[in-house]
């Protein structure tokens, strides 16, 4: 069955007829791009609401290396990294990306030359109140490309990577060079305020500052006080900046937050430009050690258990894998038994209204779950293993959603868009359904859950043992996991392994092996799927489809006959799930294959007369979802623990928030900053206070009953 994809879908509707209310806050407005020509008749970008440069017109890419590279000693500074240490910069100003490159193809040449780094890690934390639009940038860095052509395959990858201009963290991951980029799309101050630094085991600092904003003359806000405050309180004894301004506020605000400055010499005809070491660190709390007694912790830590392989357990096993840390995961069953073993996950976010974005997890982590994915596909591609994703776009009929046509408008078309009722009706296959109303998702598609399992599974650092864990004993020094495995006889031998954390990822199961994880509700939910006729196959839908449920076609891979009952090479076609509160039997039902079928026909009554009401062969499988009273996932250090973990209560979305949510929790275990803010980290806390008060409350009347 032939699958379109995004560039099937032309002109959009919105591009042209909806309006962009770009007056909302947290409405992301893109740069402006002006040109000029520089000494060496080279076009050059200018910023058309400042009216300053990108770079300069000597040279831009020598001005970042000699401002913020050498000025911030990054050469002599990343060359004496650790084995698996961290080194963070934040930048001011993420513009063209040139600062950025820059350094990155630094420490690729530094990790050529040096094989200590291969397992540091680089995280680079940029902020951008109006982004370049994509096809500017393009532009933009494709001229840099041809002048400076060791930045060429680099500014592909970023280019690839580049994400749709929504307000938020977004964050690229570019794995084989150990390279993080964080882009802080917002007001610098707020996304520097949104930088969560509380200690949980390590407090993460920034180790070296690029402040690049326009001058401030043109722009002040990148220069104003409380964008200093944030600088003083992310900075440690031995944070740098660099910067090519020499204006006085830059230098008070500097001096006022515990820098000692310098001046040097500039780069071109600039005589001067700042640089600054911070000497006053702000007090932190007493039980936080002097930074010289601190272990890096990444160093300490080389022993995880997780404990569930569903797509929780997975993520965060390889997460934590992909960060040199040895992982051994451990499954009472076997990799994805339970819910997250469906023949197939539909990657599409629940939407919002564009004002809440900033803050609204399933955007990021459904847009920062693409990603991943994609790469993913390259190393199945390598490995001559089934795709994990296949990007088909999704069709939302808006039949059960909180958001309209009009709210899609101010979405960047890249990520959700509304697309004419001919366009519709044709990739739809439906006929006679009023589809102008609608959201098409262009970067959606279906994910192989078996072809992702068989990914991670395969990474070195990750060992699997099939343990069913009795006991968890947490020490000063270490934690230690018991339980029992079967021998080649069948007979139960008891097993303990010890490590440094522990991260409990067993669904609605983590309650039991440590009781401060809130007991969730449990959603049974059955999907439903069949083989369809040669006849069916071109009268069904071609793409995933949203309405009051879903269904999507989809070809059976190598593997799938592992979890599910899936013929290789097969086309397929899936719909459901059935919802029913508070039931935990996993066995098939037969009426939840007729409410699924009975949904469908519902919102699709046309669909009748090519699917017949004998579902007597239909296929199935039914999971438990777990799900919090406040809908957010668990993601943390459980209370009074310095080792035990959690990451579990996903929902239907484990398949997009999961990605997101390990890389959170991993920042978090190893001292570094996360990609979400502190106001989402304290809303995700397997502590927070709301989940224990209401469940307390529950199991206090049914104790007095």
């Amino acid at each position: 069955m032939s699958k379109p994809s995004s560039a099937t879908i032309d002109t959009p509707r919105t591009a042209t007829n909806a309006p962009k209310h770009t007056e909302l806050p947290n409405v992301i407005v893109p740069a402006k791009i002006e040109w000029q020509t520089d000494d060496a008749g080279n076009k050059v970008p200018v910023s058309g609401e400042f009216g300053d440069v990108y770079f300069s017109h000597a040279d831009g890419l020598a001005e970042s290396r000699h401002v913020f590279l050498t000025h911030n000693q990054l050469p002599e500074r990343l060359v004496n990294l650790a084995a698996k240490q961290c080194f963070t910069i934040a930048e001011l100003g993420f513009g063209t990306g040139l600062n950025f490159l820059a350094t990155w193809q630094l420490w690729c040449q530094l990790r050529a030359n040096h094989p200590h780094l291969a397992t540091a890690r680089l995280h680079f934390i940029t902020t951008e109140k109006h982004p370049v639009p994509l096809n500017d940038l393009t532009q933009i860095l494709t001229l840099w490309a041809q002048r400076a052509p060791e930045l060429a395959i680099l500014i592909e990858q970023l280019l690839a990577s580049y994400p749709p201009l929504i307000a938020g963290c977004h964050r690229l991951n570019f794995i084989e060079d150990n390279v993080t980029l964080d882009i802080w799309l917002g007001d610098a101050g707020d996304s520097l305020a949104s930088l969560d630094s509380e200690a949980v085991i390590q407090r993460p600092y920034i180790d070296a500052w690029f402040l690049d904003g326009f001058a401030p003359f043109c722009n002040g806000t990148l220069w104003a006080d409380a964008i200093f405050t944030q600088m003083q309180r992310l900075s440690r004894a031995g944070t740098t900046v660099a910067t090519y301004s020499c204006a006085g506020i830059v230098k008070r605000g500097l001096q006022a937050h515990g820098f000692e400055i310098n001046k040097v010499k500039g780069f071109g005809r600039k005589h001067e430009m700042l640089t600054a070491v911070m000497i006053e660190p702000l007090q932190r709390d007493n039980h936080i050690p002097a930074l010289s007694k601190q272990l890096t912790l990444s160093k300490a830590l080389s022993h995880t258990v997780v404990i569930g392989t569903g797509v929780a357990g997975l993520l965060t096993a390889w997460t934590l894998a992909n960060r040199g840390i040895s992982v051994t995961i451990l499954d009472k069953v076997a990799p994805l038994a339970g819910a997250s073993g469906n023949p197939r996950a539909l990657l599409a976010p629940n939407m919002t209204p564009i004002h809440h974005v900033y803050e609204h997890l399933h955007s990021i982590g459904y847009l920062y779950s693409g990603r991943l994915y994609r790469y993913f596909n390259e190393q199945a591609a390598i490995q001559k293993t089934p795709r994990i994703l296949e990007q088909t776009g999704t069709l939302d009929l808006l039949v059960k959603t909180n958001i309209g046509t009009e709210q899609i408008a101010d979405y960047p078309n890249a990520m959700a868009t509304t697309i004419s009722t001919e366009q519709a009706h044709d990739i739809s296959g439906l006929k006679r359904k009023d589809l102008a109303n609608n959201l098409y998702l262009p970067q959606s598609g279906l994910v192989n859950p078996q072809a992702l399992k068989t990914i991670i599974l395969a990474h070195p650092n990750i060992i699997y043992q099939q343990l069913n864990v009795t006991n968890i004993k947490e020490t000063e020094e270490e934690i230690t996991v018991t339980g029992c495995e079967s021998d080649k006889n069948g007979q139960q031998a008891a097993l303990t392994i010890t490590a440094d954390h522990v991260v409990i990822c067993a669904a609605y199961e983590s309650h039991q092996l440590d009781k401060r994880i809130v007991e969730c509700r449990t959603i049974r939910g059955q999907l439903s799927w069949f083989s369809p006729t040669a006849d069916q196959i071109t009268k069904l839908p071609q793409l995933p489809l949203k309405y009051s449920g879903y269904c999507a076609p989809f070809i059976g891979q190598s593997g799938d006959a592992e979890l599910n009952n899936i013929i290789e090479n097969q086309q397929q076609f899936l719909l459901g799930a059935s919802f029913v509160d508070g039931d935990a039997n996993i066995d098939i039902r037969l009426e939840d294959n007729q409410q699924n079928y009975d949904k469908l026909m519902e919102d699709l009554p046309e669909l009748s007369r090519v699917l017949p009401n004998d579902i007597s062969t239909w296929q199935a499988r039914a999971g438990i979802r777990t799900q919090t009273i406040d809908y957010h996932p668990l993601v943390g250090l459980l209370a009074q623990s310095k080792r035990l973990w959690t990451l579990s209560a996903m929902g239907a979305k484990g398949y997009a928030l999961a990605p997101i949510c390990a890389e959170a929790l991993a920042d978090k275990m190893l001292g570094c900053f996360t990609p979400l803010s502190g106001v989402m980290l304290a809303r995700l806390s397997p502590n927070r206070a709301r989940l224990h008060k209401v469940h307390n409350n529950v199991r206090n009347k049914v104790s007095e009953q």
